[in-house]
């Protein structure tokens, strides 16, 4: 006889909408497949009693962005939990000492929504070479003026550009791996690679002054911890060549808002900026309003059909479970203090 596989009490702890847009009937599929679970609604309190009797007997959270904090109390009301299974990037949020505590095992799915990170960077890093901020503003100003002076200049194009990679993170990785095809020279900082390893990824270790003065376009993707807060502070800011453009898909906190917003006003370089400090910006802030900045709300990671992919790597991640296997993306203690 086969055995019967096992499907391991599961809840779904997630915003209401977010569990409608990540989770379609193909994904519904694979859940019921895997877990016996009630993919029907989402708990957003651990406290609400009409979600008692479910987490007393939960042995596995699927869990993903409007998710409350693990604590203790929290996982006092979950006796059985054993895993932890997160349809999104970063656990920091989520996961507290209290979970360490009781040896419950954390998967994520950061490998899969670092995909689009790097996706957008790329196409930000193409078009800053192309100069497409400024171009396109003068291009509205004037109306469809245009003329053969924009074929010249040094700032402008993307052959044989300098890109510095700040951060050698899974999308910092990503990032690398796909400017392969293109005529750059990368440079790459970060304080745990060493030149043999950057070699062998194809690009140039550098310190963060060297690579902030050398490269047309830098492009951030540390995580946010206290060492490498204002990481680019006015000095380093001071650094980079007229016409650069500071690319931040990563943390607000990396750098120094008011001395970039002063560069930025300036005018001497560029910048494309998904995340900020704050977040959002004030409404005042002159950031919004200038023809060399492009802000975006936090949009380049895992949005519409992208979702799709971390639902699945996280379904893969719950079959593995129920299947007595290890996670594929484990999240280890101590990598936290190293992670975004």
């Amino acid at each position: 006889m086969t055995a019967q596989r096992r499907r391991p009490p599961t809840v779904l702890a997630m915003a209401d909408e977010v569990r409608s847009a990540l989770l379609d009937a193909e994904a519904l599929d694979r859940l019921a497949g895997a877990a016996e679970t009630a993919p029907g609604a989402a708990v957003t309190d651990f406290a609400d009693p009409r979600y008692a009797a479910a987490l007393a007997r939960a042995e596995v959270l699927l869990t993903c962005w409007g998710c409350p904090p693990l604590d203790e109390a929290a996982l006092e009301r979950m006796p059985e939990l054993r895993a932890v299974v997160h349809a999104a990037g970063s656990v920091k949020g989520l996961v507290t000492e209290a979970c360490w505590r009781r040896g419950i095992a954390v998967s994520t799915a950061a490998s899969a929504n670092a995909v689009p990170v790097a996706e957008y960077t790329v196409a930000a890093i193409l078009f800053a070479g192309k100069r497409v901020l400024p171009t396109a503003h003068t291009y509205a100003r004037e109306r469809g003026g245009w003329g053969f002076e924009v074929l010249g200049g040094p700032h402008r194009g993307n052959y044989g550009r300098v890109v510095g990679v700040v951060g050698a993170s899974r999308i910092g990785r990503l990032v690398v791996e796909r400017l392969r095809p293109f005529d750059f020279h990368v440079l790459l900082h970060d304080p745990c690679i060493g030149a043999k390893e950057a070699a062998g990824l194809g690009v140039e270790a550098v310190g963060p002054d060297e690579l902030a003065a050398r490269s047309d376009v830098v492009t951030l993707h540390a995580p946010a911890l206290p060492q490498t807060r204002h990481l680019f502070d006015r000095r380093r800011l001071a650094l980079l060549r007229d016409g650069a453009t500071l690319i931040n898909t990563a943390r607000g906190s990396l750098v120094d808002t008011a001395a970039l917003t002063e560069e930025l006003v300036h005018g001497r370089i560029d910048a494309v900026l998904d995340v900020t400090d704050p977040e959002p910006l004030p409404g005042d802030s002159p950031l919004y309003g200038l023809p060399n900045v492009l802000l975006t709300p936090h949009v380049a990671g895992s949005l519409g059909n992208e979702l799709g992919r971390l639902a699945h790597a996280a379904l893969a991640e719950l079959e593995r479970y129920a299947a007595g296997l290890p996670f594929e993306e484990p999240v280890e203690r101590g990598a936290l203090d190293r992670s975004a």
